[in-house]
């Protein structure tokens, strides 16, 4: 069954034909923008779809499901409780898998997701990210203003953490299993600011690393996907590195998780240029401890 329920997520088709995902499990609004595009800018309408050729486009319904954005995939409480146990299983035997670390958030995350978009819905800047929808990509970064601004600064660090680990911020998954456009949005951002966690706290992205993220994010979201990484990523650790995950470093990320306001509501695009350690004290993040990961 989780094979087939794989390709078909992978496919980008509906997992199981029948009635359409219960609304009162994660509320689906009718038509509305994008959660890619700027809030305002309308998609193309089910009644009239419009794809590149004129015809028909991505966004119209597929065989009585409807997609509430490009990509959206419909499904119903069981078939997210199906999505869930595979890729929760998938992710423990290899928490590099990504992908399913993407699918068990999404399909475990409908009753936190609320909370995490009216804690932004409440706040200034969190208010103005909803929507501007701003993201986090390579498209839309100037590396080379970012490589040259001075060590320290927030955009400076972060393109220092993408160099000296590897890593894309493009690797991010594009949500599929949220079946509200708006929550859709709120999940994809959380993925996107991801690594400036990592770059916040000074965390690289190996598992020692990773899992103290975790903490501090299943403190921060509540997203059951987080604690679950912060429960079970330490059972790949080795003696010593658990000795000091659990003296040092699970204190001070849950101190900071439960000290700092909502990562969330930064808007980080705007706030290249501020050092680091401004950005944390105004956040609420303790000093990393001084032992290293």
């Amino acid at each position: 069954m989780w094979p087939l329920l794989l390709r078909a997520a992978r496919a980008g088709v509906p997992l199981l034909r029948g009635a359409p995902a219960s609304p009162g499990k994660c509320p689906s609004p009718g038509p509305v923008p994008d959660p890619l595009l700027p809030a305002g800018r309308a998609r193309p309408s089910h009644s009239e779809p419009r794809g590149r050729d004129g015809r028909g486009g991505e966004e119209e319904e597929v065989e009585g499901w409807q997609q509430l954005y490009p990509g959206h995939i419909p499904t119903s409480p069981l078939q997210k409780a199906l999505l869930a146990a595979g890729s929760a299983l998938m992710a423990l035997y290899d928490p590099y898998r990504h992908d399913m670390v993407a699918v068990l958030g999404e399909t475990t995350g409908c009753l936190v997701l609320p909370n995490l978009r009216d804690k932004m819905k409440n706040h200034p800047e969190g208010y103005r990210i909803l929507q501007e929808r701003p993201r986090i990509r390579l498209s839309t970064l100037d590396m080379a203003r970012l490589q040259g601004l001075p060590d320290g600064s927030l955009g400076r660090e972060y393109v220092r953490f993408l160099e000296d680990n590897k890593v894309s911020p493009d690797t991010r998954m594009p949500p599929k299993f949220v079946d509200d456009e708006e929550l859709a949005y709120v999940i994809q951002r959380y993925r996107e600011v991801h690594d400036l966690m990592h770059t916040l706290l000074g965390m690289p992205t190996n598992m020692l690393g990773e899992v103290v993220v975790k903490w501090f994010e299943a403190v921060q979201t509540g997203l059951p996907m987080c604690v679950l990484g912060a429960a079970l990523g330490p059972v790949r650790l080795s003696t010593r590195k658990l000795q000091v995950l659990a003296t040092e470093l699970v204190p001070w990320a849950i101190r900071s998780g439960l000290n700092a306001s909502c990562v969330l509501n930064i808007y980080y695009e705007q706030r290249w240029e501020q050092p680091v350690e401004s950005l944390r004290e105004e956040l609420g993040i303790f000093p990393p401890p001084a032992v290293r990961v």
